[in-house]
């Protein structure tokens, strides 16, 4: 009878951290319309706006929640906080280059950034962690090497966008998996240390004459504030999609969020898929298919 209910539990759980994986994945696709509602706004100061308002909604959820101290308790440790710092920095410049991309109608850039995130992680593993690539791992780096030579070759240069994002995120990724910290009280210490240039910032672009609080334009104001929200709420569903999901499964759901980056650039906002672009896609597709059946396999043997 135990076992039964012990059983019943698992499952639910299962499927509560999958509707949590894919509300999370879904928020993360849908981001590039999000900020179509802000591009008239220079990236700069979006980014500015999503620091601000992105320590105002955290800070809220985790004092709700009564987690303060956790936030306390990472100022009382200046490795934790030396790690923070440095992540802080790669998500900075990932979050720039992302909304720039968006206002540049370069979408297709941006998903795939986020599809060569994974095999570029692989590399940071190899190279920082000295950790083993299996068979399969090889074959899949390989062949996203190949894709993006080929995509520098017939076009004349590397694919910049989807390079800085995929290694930002990755650089962030890993000096996250290395820092003892829960991810919703280290997001807020990330953009509480990021405030200061954040409000800096908006305070020279004033002197400058440029309208850095938006207060012109409600509706886009009231769309910079929920960049806060847009930032919080998928990493929360995240955190508890981790904690009840296998990592084999969040590697899975990790490509809903670029398909659909990539479904939007070409069937919603009409960005050109010229045979260059597509061919990079196709191996790079390629090389996720090979990296996935062989964490299947890793996982399967490990279980």
């Amino acid at each position: 009878m135990s076992q039964r209910v012990s059983q019943a539990e698992a499952n639910a759980e299962f499927r509560q951290g999958l509707s949590y994986g894919l509300a999370a994945y879904s928020m993360w696709g849908f981001l590039p319309a999000y900020y179509k509602l802000t591009d008239s706004i220079a990236p700069d100061i979006i980014v500015s706006h999503r620091i601000l308002w992105s320590v105002l909604f955290v800070g809220l959820f985790l004092y709700l929640r009564g987690r303060s101290q956790e936030v306390w308790d990472v100022f009382k440790q200046p490795a934790v906080l030396k790690r923070l710092t440095s992540s802080a920095m790669f998500i900075a410049v990932n979050w720039l280059v992302f909304v720039w991309a968006i206002e540049q109608e370069r979408v297709l850039d941006v998903s795939l950034g986020y599809f060569i995130n994974p095999l570029v992680s692989i590399v940071v593993g190899l190279v920082v962690l000295r950790e083993r690539l299996s068979f399969g791992q090889g074959i899949a780096v390989a062949i996203a090497a190949v894709a993006v030579l080929i995509q520098a070759i017939l076009a004349g240069g590397l694919p910049w966008v989807s390079l800085v994002l995929a290694f930002s995120f990755a650089g962030y990724g890993y000096v996250r998996k290395v820092t003892p910290v829960n991810a919703t009280p280290g997001m807020f210490v990330e953009t509480l240390l990021l405030l200061p240039l954040a409000i800096g910032y908006v305070l020279l672009s004033l002197s400058w004459g440029k309208d850095a609080l938006v207060l012109n334009d409600i509706p886009v104001l009231i769309a910079l504030a929920g960049t806060g929200i847009v930032t919080a709420l998928p990493l929360t569903c995240f955190s508890a999609a981790a904690r009840r999901l296998p990592l084999f499964m969040l590697g899975l759901m990790q490509y809903l969020a670029p398909s659909m980056h990539f479904l939007m650039a070409v069937y919603v906002w009409n960005e050109p898929l010229d045979q260059e672009k597509l061919l990079t896609f196709v191996m790079i597709w390629m090389a996720l298919a090979i990296f996935s059946f062989d964490s299947w396999n890793r996982y399967r043997r490990a279980a």
